[in-house]
């Protein structure tokens, strides 16, 4: 039995930089025809200058697979209308990081709500550049994607054609969300489909499975798988995969986030034949956001097959998400 998908896209994939963005670009762009590539480097990109040469780096390491990035740039109160633009031809959104909800998001984002911002949203929304946000406040753990709801409600009032992106949504409450605003969507990842703070923390803690937004409770993965089995129109795929080396992450304080770009696809068509909506995987991973985002994406096919593949224990210093575990599919081209 073999799948073939049309020309998958990645929403969200950190590819890192210098000996890390080596390794996982190429891992990246041999599944995927095209993926919009995270800002928060250390310097994060912030400027035009800093856009053309991250895809430069990006693209000479993918050069020899049918792959495009898409990039994004930093928020930050430095984006005027004529920096916003000068960037629009060069980037497929804003991202905006609420200050120390994620990896290399310190000294962002302070006030999301603030004057100076909402002047940017306005300016956004005037030229059509679409928000990207990684949905969480900074309070207690569990809640912070919940209590982030009363603020998007507040930025989807004010300005009503701005297109935004909630990122890796995690609960039902967000989930329950996106039909109440026209200009809501969301994306949702491979392992928030997967786990919950059980699989994480049950008996002993699995840093390889840490992410933010942390895994909730069945209710809340309940309320995703929902979303991405159906037809929903409003949802697409964002692996938010993420590498960390070893080091940092079997240790104490480790990093967040967990590595799935070479077994998204293998993960999602096993997920999807379990609950018997494997008609319903091409829209998740690709046509939603071609429609979303109006893009023509590069034509990509990915061949799957119904045969056995054992994830490997790490790639290079990276270990996978559910490394040494049996996948029933194969990507054989």
């Amino acid at each position: 039995m073999q799948i073939i998908l049309n020309s998958p896209l990645d929403m969200h994939v950190h590819l890192r930089d210098n000996d890390m963005l080596k390794v996982v670009a190429p891992l990246t762009s041999k599944t995927f025809a095209w993926a919009l590539v995270m800002p928060n480097l250390v310097p994060p990109i912030k400027t035009l200058e800093d856009v053309v040469s991250y895809k430069k780096r990006v693209l000479d390491e993918t050069w020899n697979d049918i792959f495009t990035p898409y990039m994004t740039v930093f928020f930050s109160e430095e984006l005027t209308f004529e920096i916003l633009k000068q960037l629009k031809s060069e980037i497929l959104s804003v991202k905006l990081y609420p200050e120390w909800v994620t990896t290399n998001s310190q000294g962002w984002a302070k006030n999301i709500l603030s004057p100076r911002n909402l002047e940017i949203f306005a300016n956004m929304e005037t030229l059509w550049i679409p928000l990207s946000i990684h949905w969480e406040t900074s309070d207690f753990v569990l809640d912070r994607e919940k209590n982030f709801i009363s603020i998007y409600e507040e930025l989807a009032t004010r300005f009503p054609k701005l297109k935004i992106i909630a990122e890796h949504i995690t609960t039902k409450e967000l989930a329950e969300t996106l039909d109440k605003f026209e200009n809501l969507y969301a994306t949702i990842t491979v392992h928030h489909l997967l786990i919950t703070l059980n699989d994480l923390a049950w008996w002993m803690l699995k840093p390889h499975l840490f992410c933010k937004p942390i895994a909730k409770r069945d209710e809340d993965r309940e309320a995703l798988l929902k979303l991405a089995l159906s037809w929903n129109s409003k949802v697409m795929l964002w692996t938010d995969s993420a590498p960390h080396p070893i080091h940092k992450k079997e240790c104490s304080g480790c990093a967040a986030w967990v590595f799935t770009s070479p077994i998204a696809l293998q993960l999602l068509t096993e997920l999807f034949e379990e609950n018997n909506s494997l008609n319903n995987l091409q829209k998740f991973i690709s046509d939603n956001a071609v429609r979303i985002y109006n893009l023509k994406p590069n034509q990509k096919q990915i061949i799957l097959e119904k045969k056995d593949f054992i994830i490997p224990e790490k790639y290079w210093e990276v270990v996978p998400f559910k490394a040494w575990e049996n996948l029933k599919w194969s990507i054989i081209n």
